[in-house]
């Protein structure tokens, strides 16, 4: 009988396979930091509700959302060179588009995609701030600048964070698609190494594995960076001394009365430091 399974094969095309992880995630990097910022600026946009910006923003949100990642891919692969060539033609500009690395094309779509979702996660953590902090902030002569980075941003991380990296890992596996715009990563490779020995399966399974094992190490490092950010568990309290307590879990830090102020103590309500 046929060796219909080749368990050997699943591990030996590992390392040819991980020659295109720096492609993978390149790529996420990139579609990541487009989508945070982006997705901030959205999330403001809808917030300040910015006339016409905010419709705009709601139609492009809906739009993203509502339709396949991988015709994204193929719309941003097809249409920015359809759009420049209309550039060039009414502009008598000379942009060569075959010079354009098909990566590019995958990381605008991946960014946008990630943007639209990043948005609504970014836009519901600041909405979970109540709005007493913040005018309570404001009252004590606090700037707006102040305000976003001892108040809104400690809380709102700690909401978002989960989601925010939940997004990322689906990127991850989202750059399994880049292939529709030329790119090589590691999907791409894969599919290229079985065609040489029909070997499909086994290649499949050879993804399957590093796809988890990348996943799983994002995981822990989401986890690790919770319990950076969760607020204290349990209020505050002060000693007879006047010292500041501030506990999380088995974990105390104690500040001394004599360096306790105003920015201290709303910076540690906000689990700042800890």
């Amino acid at each position: 009988m046929a060796n219909l399974f080749d368990v050997k094969l699943v591990f030996t095309e590992i390392p040819s396979i991980l020659r295109y992880l720096p492609t993978t995630l390149w790529l996420t990097l990139v579609a990541m930091l487009i989508g945070l910022v982006l997705g901030l600026l959205i999330a403001l946009v809808r917030l300040k509700n910015i006339p016409v910006l905010t419709q705009i923003s709601i139609a492009f949100v809906s739009v993203i959302r509502g339709t396949p990642i991988i015709v994204q891919l193929y719309i941003s692969y097809f249409g920015i060179p359809i759009l420049l060539k209309y550039i060039n033609y009414y502009h008598g500009t000379d942009y060569d588009i075959n010079a354009i690395p098909g990566i590019v094309f995958a990381m605008a779509a991946l960014g946008l995609n990630q943007a639209a979702f990043d948005s609504e996660t970014i836009r519901s953590a600041i909405q979970s701030v109540e709005p007493g902090q913040i005018d309570a902030a404001r009252s004590m002569g606090m700037t707006g600048f102040q305000v976003l980075k001892r108040v809104i941003v400690p809380q709102a991380g700690a909401v978002a964070l989960l989601p925010l990296g939940n997004s990322v890992i689906s990127l991850i596996k989202g750059t399994s698609l880049a292939f529709t715009c030329s790119v090589i990563e590691i999907t791409a490779a894969g599919k290229i190494l079985a065609g040489r020995n029909y070997r499909y399966f086994e290649v499949y399974c050879s993804l399957a594995l590093i796809y988890w094992v990348i996943t799983f190490l994002l995981e822990r490092l989401i986890k690790w960076l919770e319990t950076l950010v969760t607020v204290p568990e349990e209020a505050p309290e002060l000693d007879a001394q006047g010292n500041l307590h501030i506990r999380r879990g088995k974990r105390e830090k104690v500040i001394r009365a004599s360096d306790l102020g105003v920015n201290d103590i709303l910076q540690s309500m906000n689990g700042g430091g800890v």
